[in-house]
């Protein structure tokens, strides 16, 4: 049994014989490259550990339908956003999109209004469908 404290309470999870938790991947370039990776290490420790969390929150619930907002927020056409509250005070926001019952990690960026910059979302639905044409 797994206890997992989240903002929504805590959860318990039994694995038992069969994972519950949902793999988490790094989207790659066609060059190798990683941007979300890349974007992450640019944190320092605290602001890391929240993003972590958060994603966390994600993997364990995913699966059990248990997330929702304020944490992530469905934009539609399969891609979702990741909110997270950091201690530097400052907004991180995290695209993902799931592929084939795992989270592919799309692109971060810190928000600085409170409108979604239309070009991150973009570079994000760009993502998601290279990876659609890979299938």
């Amino acid at each position: 049994m797994l206890e997992k404290r989240t903002i929504f309470g805590t959860i318990l999870i039994n694995l038992g014989t069969k994972s519950v938790i949902t793999p988490v991947y790094f989207y790659k370039t066609s060059l190798g490259n990683e941007p979300v990776r890349e974007w992450l290490k640019e944190f320092n420790q605290e602001d890391k550990k929240t993003i972590g969390d958060d994603l966390q929150t994600v993997q364990i619930g995913w699966k059990a339908g248990l997330i929702r907002e304020p944490l992530v927020k469905c934009l539609g056409h399969g891609l979702f956003e990741l909110r997270s509250s950091l201690p530097s005070h400052r907004i991180a926001r995290l695209f993902f999109c799931t592929d084939e019952n795992q989270i592919v990690l799309l692109h971060g960026f810190i928000k600085k209004t409170q409108k979604t910059p239309v070009a991150e979302l973009v570079l994000a639905q760009d993502r998601q469908d290279t990876l659609k044409v890979k299938r």
